[in-house]
């Protein structure tokens, strides 16, 4: 087992944390169960120590292989969550919002109950007025302060760590501050730089920022950052991977990034890792740096993606 962690570290709220973790909602049904554990023990193996998880990941199913892969856990091991929705059973997604104070309560006992913990150290409000993915509509629109509220007593019982927020603009991240935010998930990659007023603030504060979709996604208006002719120019001369650069740009452009790139695929996994040793000259990374960035307005096609993650 090594003792280093990819990408360096960084601050997760009290934690400390390799730069480059491990998301987890992948490791779904179709991933089969040996599989599932044995990705986990090998991030964890090569140093991670930041895992990203939720309830409604497949039903609970992605929280029990934690568990089973991971327990007991690492005293440096931060697991995260995320509360905001639920497992559905029928419709057109695997879940449903769950904004309500009383929601966010029973997501936390159940990642509690699932991972076999006492205290879930970072867990992030994914909030639900601002797509891409599922907006609320009628009692699912929530006041943000009465669900910081309730995540603030959630916090002071000692269920939970740190309080972070999900899929937010300016505004809301201003409003949420007074909280103790540790985190903030925002879409953000080397072509959508849209929350680039949000990623300054928090790296002015020491804020967490941890990017979903940082490599585009396959649905329409995100595209991919691999695909791009000056991400591919710099790999070739590189010999690394389109993707590699894209997770080595987001490490590059600002300390405060944290990165949770997930696959079902030790191959995969140990690729994203190394994407951590990559170093630009400072020809690659001005080039990388002007590249155009994209803003997708996002129409609901790529929220079946988003809410899954």
């Amino acid at each position: 087992m090594t003792t280093s962690h990819p990408g360096g570290t960084g601050t997760l709220g009290e934690h400390t944390v390799a730069r480059i973790g491990y998301g987890a909602m992948g490791l779904e049904h179709d991933v089969p169960h040996d599989d599932a554990l044995a990705v986990l023990r090998r991030a964890v193996a090569l140093g991670v120590n930041h895992i990203d998880t939720a309830s409604f990941y497949a039903d609970g199913l992605v929280n029990r292989r934690i568990r089973d892969a991971l327990s007991p856990h690492a005293d440096d091991l931060v697991i995260v969550s995320k509360v905001g929705a639920r497992s559905a059973a029928s419709g057109p997604l695997p879940l449903v919002l769950a904004q309500q104070p009383a929601e966010l309560r029973a997501a936390v006992e159940l990642d509690l109950a699932e991972l076999g913990m006492e205290r879930i150290p970072v867990v992030n409000l994914r909030r639900a007025d601002l797509g891409p993915g599922l907006i609320a509509e009628g009692d699912q629109i929530v006041d943000l302060d009465d669900q910081l509220a309730e995540l603030i007593t959630l916090r002071d019982e000692g269920k939970i760590g740190g309080i972070g927020i999900s899929n937010v603009d300016l505004a809301t991240l201003h409003r949420a501050l007074p909280a103790g935010i540790v985190c903030v998930q925002n879409a953000y990659n080397m072509l959508n730089r849209t929350h680039e007023d949000e990623l300054a603030l928090c790296t002015e504060r020491g804020i967490a920022w941890v990017p979903f979709f940082p490599l585009g996604s396959a649905f329409p208006r995100f595209p991919k950052v691999a695909d791009n002719a000056v991400v591919q120019g710099v790999a070739r001369e590189l010999g690394v991977t389109g993707a590699q650069v894209g997770l080595a740009w987001l490490l590059a452009h600002a300390p405060n990034i944290l990165l949770i790139a997930g696959t079902a695929k030790v191959a995969h996994l140990e690729q994203n890792l190394a994407a951590g040793e990559i170093v630009f000259s400072s020809e690659q990374l001005a080039a990388l740096d002007g590249v155009a960035a994209e803003s997708p307005d996002g129409d609901g096609v790529e929220a079946f993606l988003d809410e899954r993650r």
